[in-house]
């Protein structure tokens, strides 16, 4: 194994960076700072036609969200860049000559058109068609073709791919760290293009070629990548390099259970699968983001980590650093990870309660300034004590406590029915006529003020106070009754009682 550790994540910027990618991205992550290593950026933008404007920030910016920092990438940090494969691309022919000259690959003259006709024959005869070690003799290609013709096709500026060349009759054999030994069949695999006429390399050519340049010593990316993990060792093979050591992160399965976790899923069903919110500038379409609904990164990370990674512990709640401590690939699952949406919302409320008053105060002020209210951070301290208990967002402080900042303007009809009887309007006189000569406006000393009616009228407490609540949220609802009035202040709570009185005549 190549030393020193050095780990990276190497998306393509062909769209919104799903929750998967996140997931192997911290993955990378954690190992190479658990093993002392780096951890790199690199961007693979080899196929032109699927990049996608923005795809690249929207991707760093999900990882800043996240705490996933790199070492090494398109910051401008490093010595093997550049970081970003479109800018490499001078480099990649070289290596593709070099495999020719090897005889692990060759020159493939086929027309699409052509190639698309023999699949649609085989088709038809229900078989397959794969360009592999039976078919390419066939085939228009240099192992076919004289020499003589190649260079005349060649001279011709022919258009051409490059091909890498299976060997016949063998069995690939390398041990990815998670799922253990894997064998395969060279029968079983096609020759794959590595270099493409537009004059770029594909992933497959260019991700090895910058793997060994990067001294990348661990592969860690989604199962999807399995099937071409046998052709990348053969690459290796082939430039008589040493391979990194690889590992196959299982799949993010649907919340049923069934199915791999896919971008459409998540506002289907009523949850994100995305780091940010994502706003297609092609096809229009928008889709929700963990931030912008409200989830705190740590929460989102924490949530991440444990999906298909098991500490051997009963122990979920996790830190960044003590991921770090506590991970390994030993303990990460062969199967799939079934998504839970409701115990993200467990973790984000975890996170939530952890969080300091001034610090929620301030992320609830931003939402109330929206609303055009302005209040002081300490005193909304206050409210959000109360409240933080009862939620699980910052955006569901407004629900559990806009009657400290707003009159009610109508009553809850069901709560008026029960609670509001023939003779309540009087005691509600009363109260409101006690509270207006009180010389004290704190909450406890209200609470004695108001029971030391209800004791000497000889008034039920819960019929009193249910009703009290009526007049001043509108509802049945809320944190500790009197808290709410020493905070609205007598002036408030004065005529909220009276608009109580004249409206629920």
């Amino acid at each position: 194994m190549t030393s020193p550790i050095r780990l990276r994540f190497a998306p393509s910027p062909t769209g919104p960076l799903h929750m998967g990618g996140v997931r192997t991205a911290l993955y990378n992550y954690l190992l190479a700072k658990k093993l002392n290593g780096k951890f790199i950026l690199r961007i693979e933008d080899t196929d032109q036609t699927r990049f996608v404007s923005g795809a690249e920030e929207y991707i760093k910016e999900s990882l800043a969200w996240c705490g996933i920092e790199f070492d090494e990438g398109t910051n401008g940090k490093g010595e093997f860049g550049p970081y970003r494969q479109s800018e490499r691309k001078e480099l990649y022919r070289n290596y593709a000559d070099q495999l020719i000259e090897r005889g692990w690959a060759y020159y493939a003259f086929d027309s699409s058109e052509k190639l698309n006709t023999i699949r649609l024959e085989l088709e038809a005869k229900n078989e397959v068609f794969i360009y592999n070690a039976e078919s390419r003799k066939q085939l228009d290609n240099s192992l076919t073709l004289s020499l003589q013709e190649v260079e005349e096709k060649l001279k011709a500026g022919e258009a051409y791919v490059i091909r890498f060349k299976i060997p016949e009759g063998e069995e690939v054999i390398f041990t990815d760290l998670i799922r253990g030994e894997v064998s395969v069949k060279t029968a079983t695999l096609d020759d794959k293009v590595l270099f493409k006429s537009d004059g770029m390399p594909t992933y497959h050519l260019a991700n090895i070629v910058d793997d060994h340049l990067m001294q990348i010593s661990h592969v860690i990316r989604g199962e999807e990548w399995l099937p071409s993990a046998p052709l990348h060792v053969l690459l290796y093979r082939a430039f008589d390099w040493e391979a990194p050591a690889f590992a196959h992160l299982p799949i993010i399965l649907k919340p049923i259970g069934k199915g791999k976790l896919s971008k459409r899923d998540g506002d289907k069903m009523g949850f994100p699968v995305f780091p940010l919110k994502w706003n297609d500038s092609i096809s229009g379409e928008s889709f929700s983001g963990y931030r912008e609904e409200g989830y705190f990164p740590e929460a989102f990370v924490n949530m991440l980590a444990l999906l298909g990674w098991n500490p051997g512990t009963e122990k979920e709640i996790f830190s960044m650093d003590e991921l770090i401590e506590a991970f390994s690939l030993e303990r990460v699952g062969k199967s799939g990870s079934k998504f839970d949406p409701e115990k993200t919302k467990w973790f984000n409320q975890h996170y939530l309660r952890t969080k300091s008053t001034k610090e929620l105060a301030a992320l609830f002020q931003l939402q109330l300034q929206e609303k055009n209210i302005q209040i002081e951070i300490e005193k909304l301290g206050e409210v959000v004590e109360l409240v933080k208990e009862r939620a699980v967002f910052v955006k569901d402080f407004w629900e559990h406590s806009y009657f400290f900042f707003q009159s009610p303007q109508e009553f809850n009809p069901q709560v008026v029915k029960k609670r509001w009887k023939e003779n309540t309007a009087g005691f509600m006189a009363d109260l409101k006529e006690l509270f207006a000569t009180s010389p004290k406006w704190e909450s406890e000393y209200l609470h004695d003020v108001a029971a030391d009616y209800i004791q000497k009228n000889e008034l039920g407490f819960g019929m009193v106070m249910n009703a009290l609540r009526l007049a001043i949220v509108g509802d049945g609802i809320g944190p500790d009754l009197f808290k709410i009035i020493a905070f609205i202040g007598k002036e408030d709570c004065l005529n909220r009682i009276d608009f109580a009185i004249s409206t629920l005549k």
